[in-house]
């Protein structure tokens, strides 16, 4: 049998339903790992310690809902190993998946992280990496991106996959960040970091993370050659207006820390004020959807701490 990837694989859960039991049995086809650790952060559905238990891996209760990044650090902190995987709950890894990021990851020392091609249950692409976002792309994007799909900023914040796919062509591609959904990265580019920002609870922490790691000098990378599966059924579908402010809630934390001084407030009011519009207007469309039965309920999987890979879209 062949020795297992050198990867410590980290998995955040809160009441994760099946879906962790189905994560955890992808682990040894995807290459195997030097550790498993689930970390938990304070589930009532027992299913993750009941998992962990049947896979004879790591439980790690955080003690409290810590937040995904909180959780993703104390679980990274457990292992030795050089190469991490942060992964949500409702994520299959393909066959040989994390033999094939470790090598793209591998194949040169600048390389810090490591996304693979996210695909959704009805084989859609999901635009897994982005560029980091402006005050200019982030306003057109969100002002936009409902009404107006294919316009300039949103095709611009997801250029390397989208909807169907079309861009993926079989070669790696450098990205500003990569969904927090599932990643490998590189121990010392961790470290040298200091893993997740543990000011955000949920969302954005993975943005963040790219932009950090870019002003390091680490390469984040995306690559087709290794799949994930996302899962899907999160109960947050029944009432979406928490996860809505708490996504535009990071989104203006992660503003602030873009745009620090004294002489950017006038950067940082404008982009509150647009955050706060696009929620109330995300909001009273979800709530629409909702009355119309247009989007889809729980499929019996509470998922993890936050939906993913919808991590910042």
């Amino acid at each position: 049998m062949p020795s297992p990837a050198p990867v410590d694989v980290v998995v955040v859960t809160y009441n994760p339903g099946h879906t962790i039991a189905d994560f955890l049995a992808s682990i040894e086809p995807a290459g195997g790992a030097a550790s498993v650790t689930v970390v938990d952060n304070d589930s009532h559905d027992g299913a993750a310690q009941a998992a962990a238990a049947d896979a004879g891996v790591t439980f790690l209760p955080s003690g409290r809902n810590a937040g995904y990044g909180t959780a993703a650090n104390l679980g990274a902190a457990a292992g030795t190993a050089p190469w991490i995987l942060v992964s949500n709950a409702d994520i299959v890894l393909a066959p040989q998946a994390l033999t094939s990021l470790v090598a793209v990851g591998e194949a040169h020392p600048g390389i810090g992280q490591v996304g693979p091609l996210v695909r959704e249950l009805d084989g859609s692409v999901y635009p897994s990496a982005r560029p980091l976002p402006s005050l200019v792309m982030g306003a057109g994007h969100a002002l936009l991106g409902r009404v107006w799909p294919r316009n300039p900023w949103t095709r611009a914040y997801r250029p390397v996959l989208n909807a169907d796919g079309a861009e993926v062509d079989g070669a790696e591609v450098d990205a500003g960040w990569l969904s927090g959904s599932c990643f490998l990265v590189r121990r010392e580019a961790w470290e040298s970091v200091g893993g997740f920002d543990e000011g955000f609870f949920m969302f954005f922490e993975d943005v963040d993370l790219g932009r950090r790691l870019g002003a390091r000098q680490w390469r984040r990378v995306w690559t087709p050659r290794a799949e994930v599966t996302h899962m899907g059924g999160h109960t947050w579908r029944k009432d979406p207006t928490p996860m809505l402010r708490a996504h535009h809630a990071s989104a203006r934390r992660y503003m602030s820390l873009v745009y620090p001084h004294a002489w950017q407030a006038p950067l940082r009011w404008a982009a509150a004020g647009l955050l706060e519009a696009r929620q109330r207007a995300e909001v009273r469309a979800f709530e629409r959807d909702l009355r119309q039965g247009a989007v889809p309920g729980d499929e019996g999987a509470a998922g993890s701490s936050g939906p993913a890979p919808h991590r910042a879209d």
